[in-house]
């Protein structure tokens, strides 16, 4: 199981990651085994070089040793590889929207700061019972593994870079995930999830990579002009970077977040869109649109909060808005990938993982709204999405 600490530190600096770069939590022994391993590769490399024989062989360090090793000895720069460009992003960015909806919300995210045995971690930042949001979280997540030969199989059918051969191949994984569920059932829940993947071979060089996330908006009751603000918004990042991805990407979002068993979209959409790799664009093109549409989210949603967060309402329409948890409740249980390859991946962190779900839902026995209400109307729309901007 994951270890667990709590910062106990002040707001301003709760969100300063140990890990920036410049020292590393691993314990001195097992660098100093690290460093004896370097000098005997060199002991071995000189001999090899005066004799032409090699006499024996060490292990490759971990992609884990190798990352840690070198936030140890030059930090985070330009140059570093993607895995530790991408882990740095997403911690500044999840210290920036923290910092952002306590503004709003007025009470303060609880941090927990978490490792993993063999390399890795996280930071999940949770508000829960707040003044405006019922319950928010904002996660990191930075892990190493080893993919089992029947996972590259599976996953060789979007990756052909991925070498069939050999039996098990290193991997990492760097996500930031965000979920808001307002008390209020005028304001919308949102998702936000945008992460990269890359497999190692033996030598610690990438053998295969990609990117993926997407941000979507789910109603309770619906404003056109919210919608249209989120989507505007959105689109307008995409558009940056190739005018063809907003509706390419809209489409795969309503194609994803498709609660099937009820013949209905989780919510009103946005973009989604996993496995781009260099058969896209390369690799900074990539990295490049998933930091502009990271830092579209502030100025896609915070507006629409605002404008709702006090808006009066009853009882009948708080249960309505319970009764659509029930269904973002369904999807992620049953449809979402994320959650079931967190959930299957070994020393799984389960309270991270499901940090997405609402802290109070409703099922109804054969609930239908009433005919011209608003309830039947959103429910009309998330039958057949609506193309908003």
């Amino acid at each position: 199981m994951p270890s667990r600490r709590r910062d106990k530190t002040s707001n301003s600096s709760r969100l300063r990651h140990e890990d920036s770069g410049h020292r590393s939590q691993d314990s001195p022994c097992r660098w100093n085994r690290f460093y004896r391993h370097a000098d005997l590769l060199n002991g071995a490399h000189n001999h090899q070089q005066a004799t032409g024989d090699l006499e024996y062989q060490l292990d490759q360090p971990t992609i884990a040793e190798r990352d840690s090793l070198s936030k140890r000895e030059s930090g985070v720069t330009p140059t570093s590889p993607m895995r530790l460009r991408m882990e740095q992003f997403i911690k500044s960015k999840q210290e920036e929207i923290v910092r952002a909806l306590e503004r709003v919300d007025g009470k303060p995210f609880a941090i927990d700061k978490w490792d993993r045995p063999n390399g890795g971690g996280g930071t999940t930042c949770v508000l829960q019972d707040g003044n405006v949001f019922e319950k928010a979280g904002v996660n990191t997540s930075i892990v190493y593994g080893t993919l089992p030969r029947a996972a590259i199989s599976k996953m060789r059918v979007n990756h052909k870079a991925l070498d069939p051969d050999v039996e098990s191949l290193e991997f990492f994984a760097a996500g930031l995930s965000l979920v808001l569920h307002p008390h209020n059932p005028m304001a919308p829940t949102v998702h936000l999830n945008y992460r990269y993947f890359e497999t190692a071979n033996s030598d610690g060089t990438p053998n295969a990579w990609w990117f993926g996330g997407g941000t979507d908006l789910t109603p309770s009751y619906l404003f056109d002009e919210d919608v249209i603000h989120f989507h505007r918004s959105i689109k307008d990042a995409c558009d940056k970077h190739d005018r063809a991805y907003y509706s390419r990407f809209k489409q795969w979002c309503d194609d994803y977040f498709s609660v099937k068993h009820r013949g209905e979209s989780r919510g009103v959409g946005g973009i989604f869109f996993d496995d781009l790799d260099e058969t896209e664009k390369d690799q900074e093109s990539l990295f490049s649109f998933v930091q502009t549409c990271l830092g579209a989210f502030l100025p896609s949603y915070l507006p629409i909060i605002e404008r709702r967060k006090e808006m009066p309402f009853t009882e009948k329409e708080k249960q309505w808005q319970q009764l659509r948890r029930g269904r973002y409740v369904e999807f992620n249980l049953v449809h979402d990938r994320g959650t079931s390859f967190g959930l299957n991946t070994p020393g799984a962190r389960v309270e991270s993982i499901l940090m997405s779900l609402p802290l109070t839902a409703r099922w109804q026995y054969m609930h239908e709204p009433e005919k011209g209400s608003r309830e039947e109307r959103l429910l009309s729309v998330l039958k057949k999405p609506v193309e908003w901007v």
